[in-house]
């Protein structure tokens, strides 16, 4: 009897996933294994996606009080590194960088300009300053988007890892019937059994991964409208300071 995915038939009786697995051959214990990495990544993606949107809700919460609170755009760059899990504090420090650049350019001056009203000075271009801004959030939305690609490759790969196993099982199961020369029920329900543990497998890693990147794909969307909603605040309070 080929003993390469399966081991020998037994009784198939009242077995469970475990025994099933446990009795199953190297291919399919291979299979299995890349299954349960894919599935114990794609967990940690999501646990860690959680506690980071987690971090980000509440500091762009905090920083936004306080820009809204705030008379002058560099009392708001002063306390930017208590909030850095704000993708807002990357977005307005570009903002912040170019107008500084553009005021400085204005007026030379030995004196910080930000750090005097702003009212004072003028901007060339606030055009500049909402490509900066678009550059900016192109680059948060980047950096919360890692490792959720993990997630995607999941969720549309390992059912088809499983299937792949359960097909290579079946494959076997049949060719030790036909070596043993019985086509008996007691003989197939084994190794179709054993095979069909893989494409269970890759159901029960891709559907939590399926879920958990909508779930993310959907949190990106409401941060990305965050994002552009402050940075149209940004361009209003620049543009009725500098221009």
């Amino acid at each position: 009897m080929n003993t390469l995915f399966l081991a020998p038939a037994a009784a198939l009786g009242q077995r469970s996933i475990v025994s099933l697995f446990l009795d199953a051959g190297p291919i399919a214990k291979l299979v299995f294994a890349i299954l349960i990495f894919f599935s114990l990544g794609s967990w940690a993606v999501m646990f860690n996606k959680w506690r980071q949107f987690k971090r980000v809700s509440r500091d762009n919460a905090r920083f936004l009080t306080i820009f809204r609170q705030s008379a002058r755009f560099s009392e708001i760059n002063s306390v930017t590194q208590q909030y850095a899990a704000s993708p807002l504090v990357g977005l307005f420090q570009a903002g912040y960088i170019e107008i500084d650049a553009q005021v400085k350019a204005q007026q030379p001056s030995g004196e910080d300009p930000m750090e005097t009203r702003a009212v004072a000075y003028r901007i060339k271009s606030l055009t500049g300053v909402e490509r900066s801004l678009r550059r900016a959030i192109g680059v948060e939305l980047q950096g919360l988007s890692k490792t959720t690609a993990f997630l995607a490759t999941t969720a549309a790969a390992t059912p088809f890892i499983g299937l792949f196993g359960t097909v290579v099982g079946i494959m076997f199961a049949f060719s030790d019937i036909g070596a043993a020369g019985t086509a008996s029920i007691v003989a197939v329900a084994p190794g179709i059994a054993e095979a069909l543990v893989n494409t269970a497998a890759g159901l029960v890693a891709a559907i939590p991964a399926l879920i958990g990147y909508n779930q993310v794909a959907a949190k990106l969307k409401s941060i990305r409208t965050e994002l552009e909603d402050f940075g149209l605040e940004f361009l209003n309070l620049a543009e009725r300071n500098f221009t």
